[in-house]
């Protein structure tokens, strides 16, 4: 009886260090690929998400104070505005 308890310890620990092992190399492989991903896509000279945004809010900007200069030179000529 103390042997099959002995023999089902010694696999549960087998199975554990097994688990960690899996868990350690899949870690590894997760991480060596997002490096993989963000070499590739730095030497693609792709824009971040903060430089996307800070061009967007500069065309927004803009394109109101193009549209508050339309208005101001459509007044200054007397045009109807809309």
């Amino acid at each position: 009886m103390t042997a099959n308890n002995r023999f089902f310890d010694d696999l549960s620990k087998l199975m554990t260090n097994a688990m960690g092992v899996a868990q350690g190399a899949k870690d590894e492989a997760q991480t060596a690929f997002n490096g993989w991903i963000d070499r590739w896509l730095a030497e693609r000279d792709f824009v971040t998400r903060e430089e996307f945004e800070a061009v967007r809010e500069m065309a927004i900007k803009a394109r109101t104070e193009n549209a508050e200069l339309r208005a101001r030179l459509d007044a200054l000529e007397g045009k109807p505005q809309g």
